[in-house]
């Protein structure tokens, strides 16, 4: 089990275990943030999803998560 200095928490944390989403923005969140931000997140998109009711097919849905993602965990 490896850790990582996570950015949301700023503290050492547990890492993830896999990259949760493809590319240089899944690779950074591998590096820089822990399993507990990320279920944290998990948390607050679900949030996000049913109070704008959010079509996840819908491309400007899914831009307006991975902005709010970004956001969320490194702003």
């Amino acid at each position: 089990m490896s850790t990582v200095f996570c950015e949301k928490l700023k503290k050492e944390a547990t890492a993830l275990a896999f990259q949760p989403i493809p590319g240089p923005l899944g690779e950074k969140i591998m590096n820089e943030i822990s399993e507990e931000a990320w279920q944290m997140w998990i948390g607050q998109q679900t949030i996000l999803i049913n109070e704008y009711r959010l079509v996840l097919t819908d491309p400007k849905a899914r831009q307006f998560l991975r902005d709010e993602m970004q956001k969320f965990l490194f702003g």
